[in-house]
């Protein structure tokens, strides 16, 4: 005799488009992943020599690591379901005030950066309050917070700041500390470590995600929603700072508008991110994958030669790829 239970797999298994719905689910979930083998081993079969080696694998992570610090503080403000335009901003303002401690107000190195990580974590506060308490939309809210900041850059030093830097501030971002890896690669899995362990592994954690799942319901449980929201983009505040702090150092000056192309970076990784394994839910490894898809990507245009005009093209076609299949995802995850 067959169960009712059997019964209901018999007929979802011939349900019209069942098959059709796996595919899809199964794309969405591990397309990211498999489109990231897929341009490795295409770049690897196609320039031999070049790109499959140990040097060109720590240059990608090393171009990887600034956008992978940015974006994981972003992917936090998405989990709770906010968003932030001004950590690309905050990255330029902290790069140009950092240097500037160092230089015109001759302070030591570690007390400049404290300085501009309690700085740009400040401004994520901000950001944060102008959400939370005031009720001001997240995108106005930070799309603002940036653009004084950009004016404040501005008023502070029009030129960039480069006279003055210690050389040992170069050296965060040049050196190589441990086995021979650049530090920023170092830096990047340490963060990207610390905010996965927060986000999956303790009760803040839980509750954050809570937040972006049902906003209501979390309030409802007695879950504070402003406080978690608070905290995530003091998070992204952060690792924006963090970013622009070692963009300056590997620049080795601080310039207004440095940082401000790591926005669209950083978006267009956290939504690859979101539709790697998981349905449409944005989590740090996510994140690290689509950075790692940009990066390689990049990579392999410029041991192409492609025209610098293609880096562009493949970011924002990345972007609306990325999103649309986040959409896809959690469409399915929906009606599954």
């Amino acid at each position: 005799m067959t169960t009712a239970a059997e019964g209901q797999k018999t007929t979802m298994a011939r349900r019209p488009g069942s098959g059709k719905r796996a595919a899809l689910i199964f794309v969405s979930r591990y397309g990211t992943i498999i489109g990231l083998l897929a341009m490795i081993v295409f770049f690897s079969i196609a320039a031999p020599t070049t790109f499959p080696t140990m040097a060109n694998f720590l240059n990608i992570l090393s171009q990887a690591s600034l956008t992978a610090i940015i974006a994981a503080g972003l992917t936090y403000t998405l989990v709770v379901g906010e968003f932030d335009l001004s950590v690309g901003f905050v990255a330029s303002f902290i790069g140009l005030i950092v240097c500037g401690l160092m230089a015109n107000q001759g302070f030591p190195i570690p007390i400049a950066i404290i300085a501009s990580l309690a700085l740009g974590t400040f401004i994520g506060c901000i950001n944060g309050l102008l959400v939370t308490k005031v009720g001001i939309n997240a995108v106005i809210a930070t799309l603002g917070v940036g653009t004084i900041l950009s004016g404040i850059g501005f008023s502070y030093s029009a030129f960039p700041i480069a006279v003055g830097i210690p050389r040992d501030f170069t050296l965060i971002s040049l050196g190589r500390i441990v086995f021979g890896v650049p530090n920023p690669v170092v830096i990047m899995f340490a963060v990207l470590a610390i905010l996965w362990v927060v986000l999956n592994k303790t009760d803040l954690g839980q509750k954050m995600q809570a937040v972006g799942s049902n906003i209501e319901a979390a309030r409802l449980s007695g879950i504070r929603v402003d406080r978690i929201k608070l905290f995530a983009f003091m998070t992204a505040g952060f690792c924006a700072a963090l970013t622009g702090i070692l963009l300056s150092s590997l620049l080795g000056s601080g310039t207004l508008g440095a940082g401000d192309g790591y926005l669209l970076n950083a978006f267009a990784a956290v939504f690859l991110g979101s539709a790697t394994l998981r349905e449409g839910q944005f989590h740090i490894f996510g994140t690290l994958v689509g950075v790692m898809i940009l990066a390689v990507g990049f990579n392999g245009l410029s041991i192409f030669g492609a025209p610098t005009h293609f880096q562009p093209i493949f970011k924002g076609g990345i972007l609306v790829f990325a999103v649309g299949l986040s959409a896809l995802a959690r469409r399915y995850a929906a009606s599954s």
